[in-house]
């Protein structure tokens, strides 16, 4: 074993203590449309700071922004991670997590990453269901859960299209017919495309949201590793948004570049494409920012040659520096670390008057920063179509004062009634913020 391996197993061998470097700067230097940048920290010990997993306590619940509240909209969940609204009010829900991935866990690194999520609480086995909600009587609390979809392969993404629902597997994008009113599908699949998966499959998860006209399904397709140390080989395809036609399934790569997209969503004043990335690890506690951006057509964002624009990642081998003199620089960073992964315009909410246009950010946390950063819920406000000012805090409290995850949100949307709905994968519930009254 090299000795740098040797050294990274020891540190963690003891029960996974926070090691490595701390940050210099505050989250909020890393964040908006030019946040700091400092000179990569790279060093023998990479950061690893765990919030261990613990769960709420009874009666316990994150702490919401002035003027709203919140309170469970359905509890008692597996591992619940992305949300999606159907057109009579009812809530998919899919409870999902990593699929077998042995080639992932090879190694020291494959090993450290395997404790690593487990002690954050991602090391449940995948439920491979979509959960259906349904709160009839419209007080903010599901009443109904059936299980709407079951045998799927990680699932995550989901969007309808007439009566069409697409679900993206880890591995595959899959059409449902849908039934108005339905609580359960039980009729077989279609597969409309493959999608990267295989016994490496780095980043899993997959979403999919359509065009406005319903033509095109738009799939988040992550890297395969943190910065190509798989072998470039294994990134075909990846680190990237697909745009696939729905009718046939044939796919082109609509932007390349990106590490690992989750969030899609339609900015509402320009229409244009947005969504919410994580960027790399490993260099330090203050970089990368993750980020959220438009997405424009054929653009290239960086990865793995390069972060926020051409700032050359110098760890890549073999370097590309006629991709990284195309490399555009996103639009608005959310901190270092902080796993943003939901991401929801605004349309149509019922909170207060400082939440009517902006995106809201589901901010799972980070692993591997010194302090914690993410862990929460905010809200980036927008004018005429691009982000504006700072971010505001809409869920808090997601850790106690030891430093455990009492819960980690992901998914945010928003309901039919205007209220926030967040999945919490720690908590196994879903939250739901509305206006206080």
């Amino acid at each position: 074993m090299r000795k740098p391996q040797l050294v990274f197993v020891v540190a963690l061998a003891g029960g996974l203590a926070a090691c490595g470097e701390s940050s210099s700067l505050q989250v909020i230097d890393g964040t908006g449309p030019s946040p700091k940048l400092p000179e990569p920290n790279k060093t023998l010990i990479p950061t690893v700071n765990i919030a261990p997993a613990v769960g709420w306590p009874a009666g316990g619940k994150p702490t919401a922004a002035a003027g709203t509240q919140v309170a469970a909209f359905a509890e008692g969940l597996d591992h619940p991670r992305w949300l999606y609204v159907l057109p009579n009010g009812d809530v998919l829900v899919a409870e999902t997590n990593a699929p077998p991935k042995p080639d992932d866990s090879k190694g020291v690194r494959g090993w450290v990453m395997e404790k690593v999520m487990g002690k954050a609480g991602a090391g449940v086995p995948s439920p491979n269901r979509i959960t259906l909600l349904r709160d009839a009587d419209h007080d903010g609390v599901a009443e109904t859960r059936t299980v709407f979809l079951q045998n799927l392969n990680s699932p995550f993404g989901m969007t309808l299209v007439g009566n069409d629902l697409y679900v993206a597997d880890t591995d595959r994008l899959l059409r449902f017919n849908y039934e108005p009113g339905a609580t359960e599908i039980k009729t077989q699949p279609i597969k409309v495309v493959d999608l990267p998966g295989g016994t490496l499959n780095h980043h899993w998860t997959k979403n999919v949201i359509a065009s406005k006209d319903g033509s095109k399904l738009y799939v988040t397709v992550g890297s395969n590793s943190n910065v190509g140390e798989n072998g470039l080989d294994k990134e075909e395809g990846r680190a990237a948004i697909w745009e696939v036609d729905r009718a046939t399934g044939n796919h082109r790569i609509f932007a390349s570049g990106i590490r690992n997209p989750n969030g899609l969503a339609w900015e509402p004043t320009s229409g244009a494409l947005w969504t919410a990335v994580n960027e790399r690890d490993e260099i330090g506690s203050d970089l990368v920012p993750d980020y959220i951006t438009s997405v424009k057509d054929g653009a290239f964002y960086g990865w793995p040659f390069s972060y926020y624009g051409q700032h050359v990642d110098v760890r890549v081998e073999p370097q590309n520096p006629d991709l990284v003199a195309k490399a555009i620089a996103p639009d608005y960073a959310v901190g270092p670390h902080t796993a943003s992964l939901g991401l929801t315009f605004a349309e149509g909410n019922k909170l207060p008057a400082q939440f009517k246009e902006g995106a809201f950010i589901g901010q799972h946390g980070s692993w591997n920063r010194k302090p914690h950063s993410g862990y929460k819920v905010i809200f980036v406000p927008f004018a005429a179509g691009k982000p504006t000012g700072q971010p505001v805090d809409v869920l808090t409290g997601f850790l106690d004062k030891d430093e455990n995850a009492l819960g980690r949100p992901v998914g945010v949307v928003i309901d039919q009634q205007g209220g926030l709905l967040v999945a919490d994968d720690v908590g196994n519930k879903v939250w739901r913020v509305s206006a206080t009254k």
